[in-house]
């Protein structure tokens, strides 16, 4: 009758890790590994009192002329409002469950490096990370989930796992092909370089509003490496939305060219990347670390950059990118110096976020 049982769930609060805090500890350390859990939401179970809320209707044999049947579904599904909190909440509690037969690095992994269904985190040895594979697994399986799919840069570590439980077809791969690479979060992880970069597909769109929006919306940046490249892209929709121009209207020959412009250097992103750990090989013992953050405003927009500077016991230094972030000054006129303060609030607020994110001591 007009109403939505998913409409009438309660979300429940969001208890998925921080996506950029989980893209940040997986750069820590030198070996690196991915997996994933299969079908998360399917297995755990929705109390039978809780299961008219997922009822829905089922023609059977795709025949729509008979009078339909009706089901409940009897564990979460995609899609479902309070799956997503649900899930993660039996997932955590089967950590802390079980946390005193683990060591900390184990029942941590589950608890602050999953990102819903994914795992990602990386380790100091080749050692450790076969053992936490194995550890992680059994912990999981204890909650009734199964932990598959891995993928590491390391041989070793990979060959220490079962060939079903990797990635498809992973068996066929060389670590030394410069092809291989692998999708984390939706960053393009190159693992024989052990970079994260960019895969542009051709995505043809018509001048537009809305196309420029569906062309800037296809590059995925979470760790926002090429954000400045992005602020030029904001900043001709912006110019657009000030002068009125609908969705599907041909934009001005003046927009027309910055945006030919942008687009004809769009295929040059897949030649930048930034490697996928702070730290260079064999920079080991590290006695200091510290973020430094440079951030300022202009006319078009305002951004920040971060850098850890990592100094090892032999005296070495070696400098990291972390991320950066950009945004378009708003519509409404502002100042100079009030787009100072906004660049140094902003900058702020990120530089408390690495911080509670990163291991490192900062």
């Amino acid at each position: 009758m007009g109403v939505s049982l998913n409409n009438q769930l309660l979300q429940g609060p969001n208890l998925a890790n921080n996506l950029l805090g989980v893209l940040m500890r997986f750069r820590q350390e030198e070996i690196a590994i991915l997996g994933d859990i299969e079908s998360m939401f399917y297995q755990v179970k929705v109390p039978e009192k809780d299961r008219n809320f997922l009822r829905f209707y089922w023609w059977k044999d795709g025949v729509i002329d008979q009078k339909p049947l009706q089901y409940r579904m009897t564990v979460h599904l995609f899609g479902a409002t309070s799956s997503p909190s649900c899930c993660n909440y039996a997932l955590q509690i089967t950590a802390e469950k079980h946390k005193e037969q683990f060591a900390p690095i184990v029942t941590d992994t589950v608890k602050r490096n999953m990102y819903v269904d994914d795992c990602l985190t990386s380790v100091v040895a080749e050692e450790t990370a076969v053992s936490l594979i194995k550890d992680v697994s059994a912990l999981c399986k204890m909650g009734g989930f199964y932990l598959t799919k891995f993928i590491s840069n390391s041989e070793k570590v990979l060959e220490s796992v079962p060939e079903i439980d990797r990635v498809q077809e992973v068996e066929k791969w060389n670590l030394s092909d410069e092809s291989l690479v692998e999708r984390v979060l939706g960053v393009y992880w190159f693992i024989k370089k052990d970079v994260l970069g960019f895969q542009l597909n051709n995505n043809n769109q018509p001048v537009t509003r809305r196309g420029i929006l569906s062309v800037v919306s296809s590059v995925y940046d979470p760790l926002w490496i090429v954000s400045p490249f992005i602020l030029t892209a904001k900043s001709i929709l912006q110019n657009l939305c000030k002068r009125g121009i609908s969705w599907d209207e041909e934009i001005p020959a003046k927009e027309l060219v910055k945006w030919n412009s942008w687009l004809q250097q769009l295929p040059d992103l897949e030649k930048i990347n930034v490697s996928r750990c702070y730290k260079s090989a064999n920079f080991k013992n590290i006695v200091n670390c510290q973020l430094h953050c440079f951030a300022d405003p202009s006319e078009i927009g305002y951004g920040a950059v971060f850098y850890l500077r990592l100094l090892n016991e032999d005296g070495h230094v070696h400098c990291a990118f972390v991320l950066g972030k950009s945004r378009v000054v708003p519509l409404k006129s502002v100042s100079v110096p009030r787009l100072e303060l906004t660049a140094a609030t902003s900058a702020v607020k990120l530089c408390q976020m690495i911080m509670k994110e990163l291991d490192y001591l900062v």
